[in-house]
């Protein structure tokens, strides 16, 4: 079993900078009145940022080795969290935009039931807590993000 690790070290007030196994920081903040200046993304931001990229990196390869064209990509994840501490999700909804023609939505729908059921380990353990559902479109080449 392989160890991982992560870091955090305190810049100020609720200001932090992490790393983990890759060497790579992020900065963590938070809100002004809680003593935050708005200088990187909330950690439970990056839950979201770490479910959006893990179902990607999955399904981007999957559909490689199918031979789907992408022209462009896009994973949106939306949550709602409840009122009372701690803010916990309550659900959560993973859109996956792709762009390109011709694309096969059997294809589509294949690679990310892969990626939820089987790949990506953050909606593994995001889902023993949290029911999380997704969607997906296939969008035009014209309308790929420029």
């Amino acid at each position: 079993m392989a160890l991982k690790t992560a870091e955090l070290r305190h810049v100020k007030g609720i200001t932090f900078t992490a790393k983990g196994g890759s060497n790579h920081w992020v900065i963590m903040d938070g809100e002004p009145e809680f003593g935050g200046s708005l200088a990187g993304s909330k950690p439970k931001e990056l839950v979201l940022m770490a479910l959006a990229g893990c179902t990607a990196s999955d399904v981007v390869p999957i559909l490689r080795k199918k031979r789907m064209r992408l022209v462009d990509f896009e994973v949106k994840v939306t949550a709602h969290d409840r009122e009372e501490h701690p803010r916990i999700f309550t659900d959560i909804h993973v859109e996956y935009v792709f762009y390109g023609d011709n694309i096969s939505p059997t294809d589509v729908e294949r690679a990310i039931e892969l990626s939820t059921t089987k790949y990506c380990s953050v909606t593994a353990i995001l889902k023993a807590s949290v029911p999380i559902t997704h969607s997906y479109r296939i969008e035009p080449t014209e309308k790929a993000l420029a």
